[in-house]
């Protein structure tokens, strides 16, 4: 077998960045006291701002070493827990396990106007010294003559979550089923902490990457705004993330050089900017922050100001995998319409999306739409019949099931029933809101927790789009490949989405340079065939970027004109990258 060239941890170097991070809790209070004594001030107020999820004991007790005169904590301004429980519920969606409303929130909803000025009564009655906050909205008690600001990836937020180390926004729920935490975050307390970090980012002194207990990483706040500008002006990628699945797979283990213990990974979120991490390598030392940063900082550049005017500083596109390859089906399901889920969920679109296969086994299926002539009433009775348990969905009388093959590509607009069979490595290429998938039929299984998924009937049987059956299914949604144009050594293919998703996707074959250019809108590519691939400037105006295969990258609008040709031990073969961008 090829050795795996699959690059795990990907990073951007920051320019003149070598002596701009320490790593470490004794270097991260030598750098903060350097500071410190160099406002020569007699006293100067330390301002911690923690985003949701950050260890703030750890904080606290590290910073002990600076020999403050007082030490507050934001926490002890917050509103009494239940009073808080009630002003989110209107967004927390009940007794739904899954879903809740986008909240429109902001921090200082959480936070007792007259606790808090208490706490900034008590700093300013504290003459001299060091004085340091340190909490979640620690900024809206005292803006800090220091402010740092505490950051953590949500990834890692969600891991805390699954071990019980976390709690929910101004609430002590740490034992709180993980997936209801995670549903409170999603919808409420990830949207109030961006809402603060927006504002916060240009008043940054010191960002502190706390992802790893026990190992902070500190830069200086110019250092971290210095590197998410590079990234916004070149291509990058974000960390990919890799987590089992009830029909997790084997592909990832071996082609991502993946540990072995697991018994399966079924998801690759490979660019999935509002969740994965970004790297920024400071000489010898690399911080690891929320990749969304870079889409707070620079949202023009990134995504190009026609993307930028229409989603604002949100990342319209995500890539990711999904494998069933030694694996099972994943849930049978449907996406919500555009008007259902601004109307039930407070998105203002939804997750229109397309399965690429990378790779299949023989035998390998995706489920695609309806057969002709079924009856919708029947069908529904039959999903929720399943729902209670009391048979299992007849799947083969009212579902298509379309064999898969490599380099395949189905296309599925919201509404449309859909699920990849066993035996597919599925790159998904699809629009952002990822969480709004409704399971009508999950085999009959068990989750990872031993208990069963969601069923979500209800909200999917007013989706289903009951005309796309069999025929149009086949003349829509299935390798609707068209040639766009060729070259000696190369050609470009147009292979979706349907009219009614906003991304376009355009194949390339190659085995010379190929000249793309961003046309105004963020370029995220994969490459499909290959074992590497060199991105370059014609200008200049970044250093060439290698890609490996499988990677997924992003070329921000920024970029312009950029080329990709084989390199290394494609040189000279035939490879393909799949591109994806908002169509104009």
């Amino acid at each position: 077998m090829i050795k795996s060239n699959y690059d795990k941890q990907p990073a951007i170097a920051v320019p003149g960045g070598a002596d701009r991070c320490v790593a470490g809790w004794d270097a991260v209070c030598r750098k903060l006291e350097a500071a410190i004594l160099a406002r020569k001030a007699k006293r100067t107020v330390l301002t911690v701002e923690c985003y949701t999820g950050v260890f703030e004991n750890e904080i606290s007790d590290a910073l002990q070493s600076l020999n403050p005169a007082r030490m507050i904590f934001s926490s002890d301004a917050f509103r009494p827990a239940d009073e808080i429980d009630r002003r989110i519920a209107p967004f927390n969606g009940g007794d739904d396990p899954l879903f809740g409303w986008m909240s429109h929130q902001r921090m200082t909803e959480f936070i007792n106007q007259e606790k808090a000025a208490q706490l900034a009564a008590e700093i300013e009655a504290t003459p001299s010294g060091i004085v340091i906050i340190i909490g979640t909205g620690a900024s809206l008690i005292h803006p800090g003559d220091l402010l740092v600001y505490a950051d953590l990836a949500r990834w890692e937020a969600q891991l805390r979550m699954r071990r019980n180390e976390i709690s929910n926004l101004g609430v002590d729920n740490k034992t709180l089923k993980w997936s209801l935490q995670y549903k409170r975050a999603y919808f409420i307390d990830w949207r109030v902490c961006d809402k603060l970090k927006r504002q916060l980012m240009p008043r940054w002194d010191f960002v502190l990457d706390t992802n790893r207990p026990d190992e902070p990483r500190l830069a200086d706040g110019a250092a971290v705004r210095a590197g998410l500008s590079e990234a916004a002006r070149r291509p990058f990628r974000v960390v990919p993330f890799f987590d089992p699945a009830p029909w997790g797979g084997q592909w990832m283990k071996k082609v991502c050089a993946l540990d072995p213990e697991p018994e399966n990974y079924g998801w690759c979120f490979d660019c999935v900017p509002e969740e994965n991490s970004l790297l920024l390598q400071f000489g010898e030392i690399v911080m690891e922050l929320p990749s969304i940063n870079v889409v707070f900082h620079e949202p023009r550049n990134l995504l190009g100001d026609r993307v930028h005017a229409r989603f604002g500083d949100e990342f319209p596109i995500r890539f990711d995998f999904l494998d069933t390859i030694q694996g099972g089906h994943l849930s049978f399901q449907v996406h919500p319409l555009t008007e259902y889920i601004q109307q039930h969920f407070g998105m203002n679109y939804t997750q229109d999306e397309s399965y690429y296969i990378l790779d299949a086994e023989t035998g390998a299926s995706v489920y695609l739409g309806l057969k002709e002539d079924i009856d919708p009433d029947a069908m529904i009775a039959d999903l929720k019949a399943a729902e209670r348990g009391d048979k299992a969905f007849d799947d083969e009388r009212f579902v298509n099931c379309f064999p898969a093959r490599k380099h395949d590509h189905f296309l599925i607009p919201a509404g449309t029933c859909h699920c990849s069979g066993a035996g597919a490595m599925v790159l998904e290429i699809s629009a952002t809101p990822y969480i709004f998938t409704f399971k009508m039929w999950d085999w009959g299984r068990l989750g990872l927790d031993g208990l069963p998924r969601p069923i979500n009937v209800e909200h999917g049987s007013k989706n289903i789009q009951w005309d796309r059956t069999t025929g149009w299914v086949k003349d829509h949604l299935i390798n609707r490949v068209e040639p766009i144009a060729e070259g000696d050594g190369w050609r470009e293919e147009r292979t979706g989405l349907h009219e009614r998703e906003f991304i376009e996707t355009r194949r390339h074959w190659f085995s010379v340079p190929v000249t793309h250019h961003t046309n105004g809108s963020v370029n995220v590519l994969n490459l499909i065939e290959g074992r590497e691939a060199i991105v370059e400037s014609p200008t200049g105006a970044f250093k060439p970027y290698v890609v490996h295969y499988a990677e997924t990258f992003i070329i921000p609008a920024a970029v312009g004109e950029y080329t990709i040709r084989p390199c290394g031990e494609s040189e000279g073969r035939e490879i393909g990258t799949i591109k994806a961008y908002v169509r104009g």
